[in-house]
């Protein structure tokens, strides 16, 4: 009855459309009260879930990519995809992607590369002669490489949740997140010359795209610096963190000089809002996942699982479900916190790597972002283009297929996201 009264009110909240984290949140006071349980259960929850060092990641990793995404890098990075492959059919809209693997490499948020990218990218696109709906929907499911490319904030706490060296997932990423990335790139060429959009019919050169790399190479410098910090032993993931914020303030006011000290409050402002909200997920998830514990409902969806089927693929293929459907319906960081404990030792059961299946959850909860109704970047995207989610969500369903397609090319072949973690030890 404990179990039914908090998915209950919390279904109740979520149809009221109540903020998910305070949604979770009145779900576990409402179980709590109703449980007997001590009213602090919940408050020190939400403190204690938050008390973590490799946790305090996250905050600078927001704060490095506000400052990244108005520090004039963006634009940047553009020119250097834009030389690459602007002059072939679909150019603008490859070179789109190329720009937010780029950004997903430096901010670790899918709904700001959309932000970031999706505001320069969707009207240069339609200048171009792109239709705004396919513009809109590369730049919305590109975005999603944003959690899959690192750093990632999503891996930092599924690091935290499932006692997994972040780092590794980091490394763990990069191909996954370069193939999800190539396969949306297959998808716009063929829309693109079924189209007739072309390039911009420039010819291209080593000159051409050797100015760009140079004028971006501050840019193009963060992820080597983050990546190769982590991996060298210099600093930790919380550390690189730090690091990327005073790095990306030299570049956007010292190297670019885009930003001032006038528009830093602003940036601050912006990075601590985000920042609120995702620790108040991240709290009531911590504390509404701790219920699900002392209810041993884990263990019971363990049990279910591998009383269906004794196969490995069958079970795998259960939990992709049902990370694609709880994608529509929640946020990532919170489906994070609360499922881990389920999921992760089901996995390793089966015989999965922890590291291998960080990457499956990312990647899965990452599709979740072009997903209706709760498809974030989808709402990104419809801000900036003015297009209604309906129409958008039609324009999105061949780039979630490619995505689906490359999703399973991971979950089946695990030396894609093991292989460079295996050589770099």
């Amino acid at each position: 009855m404990t179990t039914a009264v908090l998915f209950g009110t919390f279904a109740i909240f979520l149809f009221l459309s109540v903020p998910i984290g305070i949604a979770i949140g009145l779900a576990t006071l409402v179980t709590i009260i109703y449980s007997g349980f001590p009213i602090d259960f919940l408050t020190k929850e939400l403190v204690t879930s938050i008390d973590s060092f490799p946790l305090m990641a996250v905050p600078f990793f927001i704060l490095a990519g506000e400052i990244m995404g108005k520090g004039g890098i963006s634009d940047r990075l553009f020119r250097v995809a834009n030389a690459l492959v602007g002059n072939k059919t679909g150019g603008f809209a490859i070179a789109t992607i190329i720009t937010c693997m780029f950004f997903a490499a430096i901010s670790g948020s899918g709904p700001a590369t959309v932000a970031a990218i999706g505001g320069i990218m969707i009207p240069a696109m339609v200048r171009q002669g792109y239709d705004k709906r396919f513009a809109t929907a590369t730049v919305a499911a590109a975005g999603s490489l944003g959690v899959i490319i690192p750093p990632s904030i999503p891996m930092v706490i599924y690091g935290v949740v499932g006692s997994t060296s972040i780092g590794d997932l980091f490394i763990a990423g990069i191909i996954p997140g370069i193939l999800v990335g190539l396969a949306l790139m297959v998808y716009a060429y063929f829309h693109s010359r079924k189209k007739g959009y072309t390039g911009t019919g420039e010819k291209t050169s080593f000159a051409l795209i050797g100015k760009a790399i140079w004028e971006a190479k501050w840019a193009l410098l963060i992820p080597v610096i983050i990546l190769g910090g982590i991996y060298g032993g210099v600093f930790t993931p919380t550390e690189a963190a730090v690091v990327a914020v005073v790095y990306g303030l030299l570049a956007g006011m010292l190297f670019y000089r885009e930003i001032r000290f006038s528009d830093l409050p602003k940036v601050i402002a912006d990075a601590a809002l985000t920042t609120a909200t995702i620790l108040i997920i991240v709290g009531t998830a911590t504390a509404f996942g701790k219920l699900l514990t002392m209810e041993q409902i884990p263990n019971q969806i363990a049990a279910w699982m591998l009383s269906i089927s004794e196969s490995p693929i069958v079970i795998i293929l259960l939990i992709t479900i049902l990370l694609l459907i709880v994608g529509c319906f929640m946020d990532t960081l919170a489906a994070i916190i609360i499922l881990t404990p389920i999921l992760l030792p089901i996995a390793v059961n089966i015989g999965y790597d922890p590291i291998h299946f960080g990457i499956i959850m990312v990647v899965n909860l990452a599709i979740g972002f072009i997903t209706p109704p709760l498809g974030v970047n989808l709402f990104v995207g419809s801000g900036i283009s003015g297009l209604s989610i309906e129409t958008l969500s039609k324009s999105i369903i061949p780039f979630f297929l490619a995505m689906l397609f490359t999703l399973f090319i991971v979950i089946f072949v695990p030396q894609i996201s093991l292989f460079l973690v295996e050589l770099m030890k």
